[in-house]
């Protein structure tokens, strides 16, 4: 199965840009193979150990950049990273029924929940995978965020793209080059075929240009196919460079393009693990998990400066023996200041996260990033120290273990 844009022109788009980069390539290996080395110098110069050189260069990075753009097109339109469709956003879909969201050109997380309210149902499909964490991203009144055109609980970093009508893990941005949404399971391979592509373009650049500079100053006049590949290969080297410098600091702080939107103003809000039972205060609201059902009491905190804080608690007429057998967990609803990024490790760990744990992973494109894992417990993302940081603002102990203080389990 494919994922393609739901936009006509950029699946037109994505489907002609790979003829014109395979045509480029050709040009380019015309002009390096038989115009710089066979004739220029080999044949004119006699220079065979610099023509060697120049071809083995070129033709390793050509493999590498072929080698990367493949793997990354193929993850890209077979496993982009979507987060599974809600049961009423299947129905709605193979009805074919179009919601207003649907027709909105804006991104549907402007404002909380979108335009559908979220699942009121303790039990919705997917809701135990946040609760179950230590810390996880939420709304400000605790749940999870909640992408109306999927009817779906949305992960940490998960954005809805309007290209795709998904929700993408970790989304970065469309690319028409690469075929389609550059997301947590091909930013690793995007990373490294704009670099190899840069490399590429460099040994075209320098051989084109060292060959005509020295043609022009013998005397033999201005060769048409060196301008030409010096054109190409300045146009896709400066673009591909760029992107390359932008990639791996995106790579170095843990972050994606739509992380880094607005990021001078953008906070959190963390749903933080605090002893079970654990009361609000006058700086943080707390929730208790599971939800209660149907039935639903309040009680109200009342504070020293008389501020009260709603805290969820289930009926006494409520069956409990069944969610007996469940985590009953309580979170703190804690905000990270502006700027402040939960995700960051250190640059050298942020690089191991995205880019991998050697320098064969580093290079070559066999294995995806170790964060698409998602196999921690504590978090759907490694978190750095802001998290600790962010707790001790409010006073609060670090996250209680399971059998003893605030035993969650039972």
């Amino acid at each position: 199965m494919t994922f393609e844009s739901t936009k006509a022109g950029s699946r037109w788009v994505t489907r002609i840009i790979p003829l014109f980069l395979a045509a480029a390539v050709g040009y380019a290996t015309y002009v390096t193979v038989a115009r710089v080395c066979a004739d220029f110098l080999i044949h004119d110069r006699q220079q065979h150990g610099s023509a060697v050189a120049v071809l083995v260069l070129y033709f390793l990075f050509m493999f590498l950049m072929i080698a990367t753009y493949l793997r990354t097109i193929v993850t890209i339109n077979t496993d982009p990273g979507l987060v599974p469709l809600g049961s009423l956003a299947v129905s709605r879909r193979n009805s074919k029924e179009a919601s207003d969201s649907t027709r909105r050109a804006d991104d549907l997380e402007g404002q909380p929940y979108g335009g559908m309210a979220p699942d009121d149902n303790p039990d919705s499909p997917g809701l135990e995978q946040f609760y179950t964490k230590d810390v996880f991203i939420c709304e400000t009144d605790g749940r999870p965020k909640w992408c109306s055109e999927c009817c779906n609980w949305k992960p940490d970093r998960a954005h809805h793209s309007s290209e795709l009508n998904r929700c993408v893990l970790r989304m970065d941005h469309y690319c028409p080059w690469a075929g389609g949404m550059v997301g947590e399971n091909s930013f690793k391979f995007f990373v490294q075929f704009t670099a190899y592509t840069a490399c590429y373009c460099g040994i075209v650049l320098g051989a084109a240009g060292s060959s005509l500079k020295k043609k022009i100053s013998s005397g033999d006049g201005v060769d048409g196919f060196l301008v030409g590949a010096l054109g190409l290969g300045g146009f896709f080297g400066l673009f591909t460079f760029m992107m390359t410098v932008t990639s791996l600091r995106y790579v170095l702080l843990n972050m994606t393009n739509v992380d880094l939107l607005g990021y001078r103003t953008k906070v959190y809000q963390l749903a933080v693990r605090i002893p079970r039972g654990s009361q609000g205060t006058d700086s943080y609201h707390v929730i208790n998990y599971p939800l209660p059902r149907p039935g639903t009491s309040y009680s109200t905190n009342q504070q020293a400066n008389g501020t009260g804080t709603m805290n969820r608690v289930n009926s006494p007429s409520l069956g409990r023996e069944a969610r007996d057998e469940l985590a009953h967990r309580t979170f703190a609803i804690l905000r990270t200041e502006a700027s402040e990024n939960p995700w960051d490790l250190g640059y050298w760990e942020n690089w191991k996260e995205v880019m991998g744990n050697n320098p064969i992973d580093w290079l070559f494109p066999i294995r995806r990033s170790p964060c698409v894992k998602h196999d921690l417990n504590e978090s759907f993302y490694r978190m750095g120290d802001i998290v600790n940081v962010v707790r001790a603002r409010h006073g609060l102990a670090p996250v209680p273990v399971d059998g003893q203080d605030g035993v969650e389990m039972r």
